[in-house]
C-alpha cells in the first residue's frame, strides 16, 4: 500500500484567550487562593531602595528633588583593580543607578538573614547619595541612629 503524499494544513489554532497549551485552563498562583503572593529577591530589593530613597527624600526635600534613582541588573563593565561596582553616580544628570546582583551576590555578610541584607542595600543607597550631595554617609541622618 502506498501513502498518500499529500500534506494537509492546518488551521492555525486560537491560543492565548485564558487557557494554557493543554487546555486545562489559567493557571493559578503558586501559593494559592488563601496565601498571599510570594515575596522575590528582586521585589524586596526594589522596595528597600524605594524606602530608603523615600526616607531620604523627605530629610533633604530640596537635595534630592531632581534626582534620579534606578536599578540595574548589573554594570556593563568591570573596573581593574577595583572590582564590580554595586552603584555608580552621575554627578551632571543627577542620576544614582544601583546595581542588584553585586549588592545582593558579592557582598560579603557576616550572617546571611533578612535584616542584613536590608543593611547592605541601605548603605550603598545612603554612599551613594552622600557621593552625589558630597556629604559623609553618617551625615544624612544624624538622628536616625541615636537611639542605639
Amino acid at each position: 500500500m502506498s501513502r498518500s503524499r499529500r500534506t494537509t494544513v492546518q488551521a492555525p489554532t486560537d491560543r492565548g484567550r485564558g487557557r494554557d497549551r493543554h487546555g486545562r485552563g489559567i493557571r493559578s498562583s503558586a501559593t494559592g487562593p488563601f496565601l498571599p503572593p510570594l515575596r522575590t529577591r528582586i521585589d524586596s530589593f526594589d522596595l528597600t531602595i524605594a524606602s530608603t530613597v523615600d526616607y531620604l527624600r523627605m530629610v533633604w526635600p530640596d537635595e534630592l528633588a531632581d534626582v534620579v534613582f534606578e536599578v540595574a541588573p548589573g554594570p556593563m563593565n568591570v573596573i581593574p583593580g577595583v572590582g564590580v561596582e554595586r552603584y555608580s553616580v552621575d554627578t551632571r544628570e543627577r542620576r544614582i543607578t544601583f546595581y542588584r546582583l553585586p549588592i545582593q551576590r558579592l557582598s560579603r555578610l557576616h550572617r546571611n538573614d533578612e535584616f542584613h541584607q536590608r543593611m547592605v542595600i541601605e548603605s550603598c543607597v545612603f554612599r551613594g547619595v552622600a557621593e552625589l550631595l558630597g556629604k559623609d554617609p553618617w551625615d544624612l541622618a544624624p538622628d536616625r541612629f541615636r537611639h542605639f
